[in-house]
């Protein structure tokens, strides 16, 4: 793509946001149950999951739904029984086709997130689905559908914890023991009782903090395939805990990786990984319990990336206030910049659900989207777009890119993903009003900007290399990326790394930590296409095509 080198002195016209939905054929509309919203499940959204289930090297959309609930919905709703997910198939070309029911994930529970992963290394991306229910394993059959076999992986969940039904939310992959093998937390809510009226107010949809919460489970994956809970065993059992996002990475860089949960209303919790004696809940002494104000707040999910270019990776936390960003100082704490940064003033009043840091213009450093809506009750906020100047300060841009910015909705899921393969980063957002649409933003002219995209494969058994540390060195300039694509409230994001490069048209070396503690050096790689990059083996295929 030498094309995008640019020889005149003129300035470039500015990145835009186009909204496509309808010309791609998304038509994707979002059921909470009925048409009434009044309580803390049909506030919460369903997720957004970005993934190649076809193998055929354009990402596909699997958009996830709420459902009518006897004894939860109204009534009058129940003509939104069983609204299905849906599963967008990229046919390469702009457009999409709908096929979830032929692909056999058009799931009917009341659906919250989907975790898209390679568990068994067989060279396809299966789906674990977590549910306000029974959670559903689908293993990818290579040939475009997909089996049901959660019962003999064990991982459908308990019917009930705290006595109400099960509330999955969040889902985290990674070996944490370093056996070779995938395992998998799941992150539970709370324990939701329909009848329940708050005393102080009973007009309106109670508090979180009313409710009594579920503990998060961690599953080891077993030789045969299999998983066992170890949740006790490993530190992770907290009975009352309310999570809404898990997000795992290596925040103190000693090469094993770590967890973040994002709590609502609770103290958020950090478990650092001691390696042969389980975890340790830090949270408090690492600074990433509560935001500035020594509050905790309805967090929902850490979004993780160097947004300062230090080398060092920080932390956003998306909640009901005004959220947190959180600079890490490179000795295992951090410090709170919501404020100097920008974030916020920009965040406040707004309500942030799903929050991305991504590059959006390709200059090498990295700004933030956020789904922005009120949560007890319906009230539409304006959604952001926040560009980082480089130094981690952050303007809110959007309205000067799109017009999708300057109308109020009520977001809640959103992933980035680059759907054309044009080498700039596109956006999908899911909306909870009564207008129900989602939003499939188009990026044009993000790509003037060099960029990279690599996908990891880790030898062994550990296909997907999650946490993988990747730094990028072109001339006197260092990017510090994570090999991790579930960093957004509900959602997974394009399994890819993109990283913007600026003007810099090659990279001089490109170093991987690999999960498993190795290291690999790679020279002199060219940009502007996506490669895929096998432990040990160097870049193995690329994949130019726009």
């Amino acid at each position: 793509m030498s094309g995008n080198t640019c020889l005149s002195t003129a300035q470039p016209s500015r990145v835009t946001f186009r909204d496509i939905t309808q010309q791609a054929g998304i038509d994707f509309r979002y059921t909470f149950g009925d048409l009434t919203y009044e309580n803390i499940l049909e506030s919460s959204g369903s997720g957004i999951t970005v993934f190649d289930y076809d193998d055929d090297g354009d990402m596909d959309l699997y958009m996830l739904n709420g459902t009518w609930l006897k004894d939860i919905s109204d009534p009058d709703g129940e003509n939104f029984k069983d609204t299905p997910n849906r599963l967008y198939r990229n046919n390469g070309d702009g457009t999409f086709t709908e096929v979830a029911e032929s692909a056999g994930i058009n799931d009917h529970h009341w659906s919250m997130t989907a975790g898209a992963v390679d568990y068994d290394h067989d060279g396809d991306t299966d789906i674990y689905l977590l549910n306000y229910g029974p959670n559903v394993f689908y293993r990818n059959n290579g040939n475009g559908t997909f089996t049901d076999i959660t019962e003999q992986l064990g991982l459908r969940g308990p019917d009930s914890l705290n006595g109400f039904t099960k509330w999955s939310v969040s889902v985290a992959f990674w070996d944490y023991n370093l056996d070779g093998a995938l395992d998998v937390m799941v992150g539970n809510f709370l324990a939701f009782d329909p009848a329940y009226k708050s005393p102080t107010i009973p007009d309106m949809m109670p508090h979180p903090s009313e409710y009594r919460g579920q503990t998060s489970m961690l599953y080891r994956q077993e030789s045969d395939g299999s998983f066992t809970d170890v949740t006790r065993e490993m530190g992770f059992y907290y009975e009352d805990s309310k999570c809404m996002g898990l997000t795992v990475f290596d925040y103190d860089d000693d090469g094993d990786m770590d967890l973040f949960q994002g709590n609502d209303h609770q103290l958020n919790f950090l478990f650092r990984n001691d390696t042969t004696s389980g975890f340790k809940e830090v949270a408090i002494a690492a600074g990433v319990a509560a935001n500035d104000q020594g509050m905790p707040t309805g967090s929902m999910h850490g979004s993780i990336g160097d947004v300062d270019g230090d080398g060092l990776i920080d932390l956003l936390v998306t909640d009901l206030r005004y959220g947190a960003l959180y600079r890490n100082l490179g000795n295992g704490l951090f410090e709170d910049i919501t404020k100097v940064s920008g974030v916020a003033k920009a965040f406040a009043g707004k309500g942030e659900w799903a929050a991305v840091l991504f590059d959006y213009d390709n200059d090498g450093d990295l700004d933030i989207f956020s789904a922005n809506g009120t949560a007890e009750e319906l009230i539409l906020q304006y959604p952001l777009l926040l560009e980082n100047d480089g130094s981690g300060h952050f303007k809110d841009i959007g309205a000067e890119l799109s017009p999708y910015f300057s109308r109020k909705r009520s977001g809640r899921s959103a992933a980035v993903w680059d759907f054309d393969n044009d080498g700039d980063l596109d956006i999908i957002v899911s909306h909870v009003d009564l207008q129900a649409t989602a939003t499939l933003l188009r990026n044009d002219g993000g790509n003037r900007n060099h960029w990279l995209g690599i996908t990891l494969k880790s030898k062994g058994s550990t296909a997907a290399a999650i946490g993988a540390k990747v730094s990028i060195f072109t001339g006197t300039k260092r990017q510090v990326h994570i090999n991790q694509w579930a960093t957004s409230y509900l959602s997974y994001s394009d399994p890819r790394i993109h990283i913007g490069l600026g003007e810099d048209d090659h990279i001089d070396k490109l170093e991987i930590r690999w999960p498993d503690g190795e290291t690999e050096i790679l020279y002199n790689v060219e940009t502007d296409l996506y490669i895929i990059i096998d432990q040990g083996r160097g870049i193995q295929y690329i994949n130019n095509n726009p």
